[in-house]
């Protein structure tokens, strides 16, 4: 029951890269500054990377030269390359998973072995992913480093907040 656990919740693990925005750097022209204002492209959340179906918001709100933008897409796309086949096979074993529960009667074994090989490819997609952060956050000055933190401590005190607000309600019935 656990590792099923685990496997659904590294399945809502971020895959790809976060969204670009935009920013002076070394002189160079932004594509917010080409875009106007609020740095959205047809009023569509998060540009090439984020929004819907990005994955990786960590960066949502760090201003990106287009250098840095041109550098994140080629890590994203080589991520998509190194781990097609890996989410190939992940495809392939939660069908057999499907498959093993669907049937008149469940195969507890067969579903314990499909989950484990599972559990194992997952971890080694979440590797990856943890890779694609890593040379990702490497690509930021000193500046957008410290403007991500700064929007992590934010974002935690918001939960924080959201959890007291939570608590102190009355359950309804």
């Amino acid at each position: 029951m656990g590792l099923a656990g685990l496997s659904a919740l590294a399945l809502a693990t971020p895959v790809a890269l976060a969204q670009t925005a935009g920013t002076e750097q070394g002189g160079q022209t932004t594509r917010a500054e080409r875009r106007g204002k609020g740095g959205h492209r047809g009023g569509k959340r998060g540009g090439e990377f984020g929004g819907r179906g990005g994955h990786f918001g960590g960066l949502r709100g760090v201003e990106l030269t287009d250098a840095q933008q041109a550098s994140l897409k080629q890590l994203r796309q080589s991520f998509g390359e190194r781990t097609k086949s890996l989410r190939e096979q992940l495809h392939a074993r939660r069908q057999e998973l499907r498959q093993a529960e669907s049937g008149a009667t469940f195969n507890e074994a067969l579903a314990a072995q499909k989950l484990t090989e599972t559990a194992g490819l997952q971890a080694k997609l979440m590797a990856e992913e943890f890779k694609l952060r890593q040379e990702s956050l490497a690509l930021l000055t000193p500046e957008q480093k410290t403007q991500l933190e700064q929007r992590r401590q934010q974002r935690e005190q918001r939960r924080e907040q959201w959890k007291a607000q939570r608590g102190t309600q009355a359950p309804q019935q």
